[in-house]
């Protein structure tokens, strides 16, 4: 009777270990690591800065489908009438590149202008990123009642 009893632990002994190692679905799992993301520097050259003063933005009232056009200066905020909504323009490249994780201009040339703006609604940042004059779709901010598109832009001198 002993050596039944043996017999049989024995063998569960054997068959739980062959499928441990038959187990496909536990190998040791790495857990994938998220891509850093590193802050985009605006770096202003020389040749650009102090050689524009202003840009203008079309504002679209999606409800009652009118559309104004407002002349912010670069570094300066706009609280757009009749709403909680202030627009902040904070940089203008007239000629937007992007080399890795700098944001600038290549020349002074109006190539692909580009403003880096800000929206705030009733004093909360709702938006930070850029209005492309050539691109206007890309990356555009959604808003329920209102749409921004970068229409001109005005010259110091």
């Amino acid at each position: 009777m002993k050596r039944l009893m043996k017999l049989i632990v024995l063998s569960l002994v054997a068959m739980v270990a062959v499928a441990g190692c038959n187990d496909k679905g536990t190998k040791d799992v790495v857990p994938k690591q998220q891509p850093v993301k590193m802050p985009s520097v605006v770096v202003v050259q020389d040749s650009v800065k102090g050689q524009w003063k202003a840009v203008k933005i079309a504002v679209a009232d999606k409800n009652t489908h009118s559309e104004k056009i407002y002349t912010i200066g670069i570094g300066s905020q706009l609280q757009l009438p009749d709403s909680k909504l202030t627009l902040a323009v904070d940089n203008f490249l007239p000629h937007f590149v992007m080399d890795g994780t700098s944001l600038t201009s290549q020349s002074n040339k109006l190539e692909n202008p580009a403003a880096q703006v800000r929206i705030l609604e009733g004093g909360r940042e709702i938006y930070k990123g850029w209005l492309f004059t050539l691109y206007p779709t890309t990356h555009a901010f959604q808003h329920p009642q209102y749409g921004f598109t970068l229409v001109g832009y005005l010259p110091a001198k």
